[in-house]
């Protein structure tokens, strides 16, 4: 619920980044000339010229960014809210496995689970578990 809306955030602002790439390769080619022929102009030395040139393509491709609103940053959102909440989920899933035996905890997973997983402490033999959790991410990821 959380992280397909975000991954799907993602993947249209990568698709814009990866749509502008011949716009500021064009926009790249024309600030080159134009530096060039500034520099001859000035008389500047070649770490001066490719100092100004990578100044205005930074400038330039800032201005891209801010006009198609796809931060290269923004494509990072994802990444930055499943880490939390797979630190939450871990610590959460490892306390109540581990829980304290006098807080009762154990006594109800073991007697909580439905269908061919009763004892929800018990490994799952059928590794039916596992295997449709990383089909399901699978899936979010491919989505």
């Amino acid at each position: 619920a959380v992280t397909l809306p975000l991954a799907a955030h993602q993947s249209r602002l990568l698709a814009k980044l990866e749509n502008l790439q011949p716009e500021i390769k064009k926009l790249a080619e024309h600030l080159r000339y134009e530096v060039s022929v500034r520099g001859k102009q000035l008389g500047w030395s070649e770490k001066v010229a490719r100092f100004h040139f990578k100044k205005n393509l930074r400038r330039i491709i800032t201005e891209l960014y801010i006009r198609d609103n796809c931060h290269p940053f923004k494509a990072t959102l994802l990444v930055w809210v499943q880490i939390p909440m797979w630190v939450c989920v871990s610590l959460a899933l490892r306390n109540c496995s581990v829980g304290a035996t006098d807080s009762g905890v154990q006594e109800q997973f073991s007697a909580g689970g439905a269908l061919w997983f009763t004892d929800l402490t018990a490994p799952d033999s059928t590794w039916i578990l596992p295997v449709s959790l990383g089909l399901m991410n699978l899936l979010i990821v491919e989505v």
